[in-house]
């Protein structure tokens, strides 16, 4: 059993090792408090599911020593997970307003906001959990409240970025400056816990203010209607389209349910104060072309997004020849071939299409390598540890951190127990982690019985048999055959005539031994199945005594 005693752990359950899923938890005096508790979303190799949730098996056994969670900011990969998994650990919630009020809404639509308890903390504000204090320090990024966590311990001072850049222009509240960061490097940072996401990136992240710049250009020499996409949480780029509408003498109409919920939640937290009026979906499509800006979920070709359904003409609004759509933010890696299948039907339509490859539509929030050095020279950590990014990610920041001065660095992913304190930075232990996945209502194995057997469901097809025995041990009727995924086509009936005459044949053989009889029909399926597809489809045998 791992119980942090005279001592500063770091474990990360997710995030280290892969850009999604943030957990992560710091232990010392036989207590551990959580950071974040986000989700990602699944890909192709995970078929019917959308979400992957992290394994938490590590802390929910040691549920009595957790005292808290504490949240960042209001990111899915970062509060994601909180109505799935929060509940059964038991502990209060710690978060700033507009991402408390982002978490109630979640907690609400699963009925647990009675049940989860949620403390509601200012802007800037500090409190305590057993030996651990922290302080709420304001940074920008692409979502209202992004915080780092200034996290007071027995052994040293923790600056925990959570996601972060650095803004001349901010459009939503007011980062810390410059003079105020360096105020708590003065008084010592034992490590700094940094989003590593844009290391390899030479230039800074840019400000929001000069992307009102480019989308004023791109949208006010736009002939007919316009549809810009972004990310619903990026509630800055919303604030920007918002003024952006103003700019170029357009009405404002918004589609997605997300963006519905950040807008609700943005205003009644006193951001957003200048957005206009939005029009519905029908006024929109009644008014002329050139007077109708749209605002969508969907930049990164989610199938039920708004964007999507509005691409293959499922929606109330409609796009046609001479209308625009801005892609207000980057193309995340793996879902190419969803934004592309959407671009290629717009295309069709003869709608033009704008990214940030063709005018400057979108910043980054995250920060660059000039922004990494300006924090370390602020910070002056005595340990880097990168979070937040694939493996590559992290031990490049590890590196160019030390090019920039810090004396000690460690890389570490999912699972490695790190003593940061005394003598560290210094790996200790390994723990189990994982993934888990939201498949319907059911969390489940990420790698379980269920998603394993639905993989080979899809890549081989399922043929179920069914074959009646009579008393005297032989085939009654015919075998019946069912096949679904099976690449036969045309020669379907031909193949089903000769899997019957295997089942029969196998069926026959004599066995008075019904597990061995089922598995002899099985493989004899199976066989003729791989002699006509060259694949091994999933075989499920039921015999009936008649």
């Amino acid at each position: 059993m791992t119980t942090p005693g005279n001592e500063l752990l770091f474990l990360a359950l997710g995030g280290s090792g892969e850009i999604g899923m943030n957990v992560n938890l710091y232990g010392t005096q036989g207590k551990w408090v959580m950071v974040d508790l986000g989700l990602t979303f699944a890909d192709s190799s995970y078929p019917g599911v959308d979400l992957i949730l992290p394994d938490l098996s590590f802390i929910e056994e040691r549920a009595k020593d957790l005292l808290g969670i504490v949240l960042t900011h209001g990111h899915e990969d970062h509060i994601g997970a909180i109505p799935y998994l929060a509940a059964d650990l038991g502990v209060p919630l710690y978060a700033t307003p507009f991402t408390a009020g982002l978490i109630r809404g979640k907690l609400d639509e699963e009925g647990l906001g009675n049940k989860v308890k949620l403390h509601v903390i200012d802007q800037e504000g500090s409190f305590r959990l057993g030996p651990f204090g922290f302080t709420y320090v304001p940074l920008a990024h692409s979502i209202p409240e992004g915080n780092a966590l200034l996290i007071e311990t027995p052994h040293g001072r923790i600056f925990h970025t959570g996601d972060w850049k650095l803004d001349d222009e901010p459009l939503l509240g007011t980062p810390s400056t410059a003079a105020e960061l360096e105020a708590i490097g003065d008084e010592g940072v034992l490590a700094l816990v940094c989003d590593s996401t844009n290391v390899f990136n030479d230039d800074a992240s840019g400000s929001e203010a000069a992307v009102r710049e480019g989308l004023d250009g791109v949208i006010a020499a736009a002939r007919g209607r316009v549809l810009v996409t972004t990310f619903a949480s990026n509630a800055a780029r919303v604030q920007t389209l918002g003024q952006v509408a103003l700019d170029t003498g357009r009405q404002l109409c918004v589609a997605g349910r997300s963006l519905d919920r950040i807008i609700k939640v943005a205003k009644a937290c006193g951001y957003l104060k200048d957005f206009p009026a939005t029009i519905d979906f029908d006024a929109a499509m009644r008014l002329p072309p050139s007077e109708v800006m749209i605002i969508a979920t969907g930049g990164q070709g989610e199938s039920r997004a708004a964007l999507a359904r509005i691409a293959f003409d499922s929606h109330q609004i409609k796009l046609s020849e001479g209308d625009t759509v801005v892609f207000s933010s980057k193309q995340i890696p793996g879902n190419e071939i969803a934004i592309g299948r959407i671009q290629n039907r717009l295309a069709e339509r003869g709608v033009l299409m704008v990214t940030d490859r063709q005018a400057h539509v979108h910043v980054s929030g995250h920060p660059g390598r000039p922004e990494l050095e300006l924090m370390y020279k602020w910070i002056r950590p005595d340990i880097i540890l990168p979070v937040h990014g694939e493996m590559r990610h992290m031990a490049e920041q590890a590196r160019f951190a030390a090019s920039c001065g810090v004396p000690r660095g460690i890389v570490q992913q999912n699972g490695q127990v790190l003593r940061l304190a005394p003598n560290g930075p210094a790996l200790v232990g390994h723990e189990r982690v994982g993934r888990l996945i939201l498949d319907g209502d059911v969390i489940l194995p990420a790698d379980g019985s269920t998603i394993n057997e639905r993989r080979r469901i899809s890549q081989y097809g399922v043929i179920a048999v069914t074959v009646a025995i009579d008393a005297r041990g032989r085939v009654s009727g015919e075998p019946a055959i069912m096949l679904q995924g099976i690449p036969v086509e045309e020669d379907r009936d031909d193949f089903l005539v000769e899997a019957r005459d295997a089942a029969a044949d196998a069926a026959n053989d004599g066995s008075k031994d019904e597990a061995k009889l089922r598995e002899a029909i099985r493989l004899a399926v199976r066989r003729r199945a791989a002699q006509w597809t060259g694949k091994k489809p999933i075989v499920d045998v039921s015999i009936i005594r008649v």
